[in-house]
């Protein structure tokens, strides 16, 4: 394990992490203490070395939350409307005239998921392939944002807009879309110019058709992914080079524990955002505590912390602020990912434990 002056709950959170089954494991966490990163575990099965520090993983849908704030940047310039119909900046697709923007945004559009859906009986209906033999034979098949839309207005809604909350990452396709509708540049470009030079976050990618992100930058932490091949036998592959196009501004970017540090204490703080449009963003619905692209989780002291989480095919991300960005935690892992997603439950373990021992006790919400 390497990490930066001592800190030995820290150091004791990040070998849990590891026990709990995770290959490898970045944690960076910054407080009234000064700033302390660590690793844990190691870079690649059968290696000796931990990931480096603020080495780049696939962020998952933590990409939200960027996608999220650009468009929340547009709303503020008059460009976007948060309750105007989405179907009003794209046309193509013949959207329902009751989706909103705000929907889209807060996961209450009621569209399927692209990537698939579990219903409250426990049916699942799968979508576009992410897990098993047939996705890792065909990883690097490109999929277009408007592609991954059209296979999700194929399919039933799961409920009239607006009258529930379901997590979709189609909303977050749509979002893509109306951003380059509205700007005339690819999402890839706006995110850039909006968000990552301001910020020098020189560690962060945004996937585009041009430039799919299918290889990692520099040494990382590897992803694998476990399943069946057609003769029944178990078989792990490194599946860190991909496309990530099928999961889209669901969450295909790339980042590093340093730069999701960065970003989340400047968007909590004011920097990417007027407070107006920071309050937008941190009205919860009524059923799950999400807001705009954030999750606003109580925490035991009666304090809040503004959070998003992801995993992508063996490789996960957090990010957690307080309100004010003075207590910040940021994480990256890299372990075996499977189709049962078998690390799920363990996952929200060790969040729950991490936010604990920073935050206080208290929720962590789902893990997505």
């Amino acid at each position: 394990m390497s990490a930066t002056p001592s800190r030995p709950e820290l150091h004791k959170a990040v070998a849990s992490m590891v026990e709990a089954g995770f290959t490898g494991v970045q944690l960076r966490v910054r407080d009234e203490r000064g700033t302390w990163s660590g690793t844990g575990g190691v870079a690649e099965l059968g290696g000796s070395e931990p990931p480096p520090l603020d080495s780049p993983v696939r962020i998952g849908s933590n990409t939200k939350t960027f996608a999220a704030t650009v468009l929340l940047q547009l709303v503020g310039e008059g460009g976007v409307g948060l309750d105007t119909p989405a179907a009003q900046y794209l046309p193509e697709f013949g959207l329902d005239p009751r989706i909103t923007v705000r929907m889209l945004l807060q996961h209450t559009s009621g569209l399927f998921n692209h990537t698939g859906e579990v219903y409250q009986d426990g049916t699942k209906v799968h979508g576009i392939p992410w897990s098993g033999r047939e996705w890792v034979e065909n990883r690097f098949r490109a999929y277009s944002p408007r592609e991954l839309v059209r296979y999700s207005l194929e399919r039933p809604v799961r409920f009239e807009p607006g009258a529930d909350w379901s997590y979709a990452n189609t909303n977050y396709v749509l979002v893509r879309l109306i951003v380059e509708q509205v700007t005339g540049r690819t999402f890839a470009e706006e995110t850039g110019r909006r968000i990552l030079e301001p910020l020098g976050l020189t560690g962060t990618r945004v996937p585009s058709p041009a430039h799919p992100q299918t290889d990692l930058a520099g040494p990382h932490g590897h992803a694998y992914h476990r399943y069946e091949d057609a003769d029944g036998r178990e078989r792990v592959v490194d599946v860190t080079r991909q496309d990530p196009s099928w999961v889209s501004t669901g969450g295909d970017m790339v980042s590093t524990t340093r730069d999701l540090d960065v970003f989340l204490s400047a968007l909590v703080t004011g920097e990417l955002l007027p407070a107006p449009l920071l309050a937008e963003m941190y009205g919860t619905h009524e059923k799950v505590p999400y807001g705009l692209g954030v999750f606003v989780q109580p925490t035991g002291d009666g304090g809040t912390v503004i959070t998003h989480n992801g995993g992508i095919s063996g490789h996960g991300a957090l990010m957690y602020a307080t309100p004010d960005g003075s207590r910040t935690l940021t994480a990256a892992f890299n372990y075996v990912d499977d189709p049962d997603l078998s690390l799920s439950a363990a996952f929200q373990e060790v969040t729950a434990m991490l936010v604990a021992e920073v935050f206080g006790r208290g929720g962590t919400g789902p893990a997505e």
